[in-house]
């Protein structure tokens, strides 16, 4: 994580469950996310990769790390923003996610964007 000014990212994170292509009866639980990074920083940065930690209910951790988000390397300048659309399944109806995107600005400083947990819950299921 960087703490240079020059180089912040700030990822924003909507989730909802998807009822329509969840299936509880098979411990399927499914949610979609909306993220928007804004390049609060000085810098013109590009997202290189993603690394994300997925707990469900049962406190099982799965990461996932890859290349970009939903097939792209967004490059944005200072002041610009990217959101995308992307999906989960559980195996239990409560769960939460966090990680980190990888940056890398023009002038070839590489640093992380970090994400916050948020949770992902069908309606209900919290009291």
């Amino acid at each position: 994580m960087s703490t240079d000014p020059r180089y912040q990212i700030d990822v924003s994170i909507v989730s909802r469950h998807l009822p329509e292509q969840s299936r509880p009866e098979q411990d399927r639980y499914a949610f979609a996310y909306t993220v928007t990074l804004v390049n609060n920083g000085a810098v013109t940065a590009q997202l290189l990769s993603r690394h994300w930690i997925i707990t469900d209910g049962n406190a099982k951790v799965q990461e996932v790390r890859g290349a970009g988000v939903v097939g792209e390397q967004p490059t944005l300048a200072p002041g610009e923003s990217h959101t995308y659309t992307s999906g989960c399944l559980l195996a239990t109806p409560v769960g939460s996610m966090q990680g980190s995107f990888q940056m890398r600005a023009e002038d070839g400083h590489d640093f992380d964007a970090p994400i916050r947990a948020f949770r992902l819950a069908v309606p209900g299921a919290l009291h």
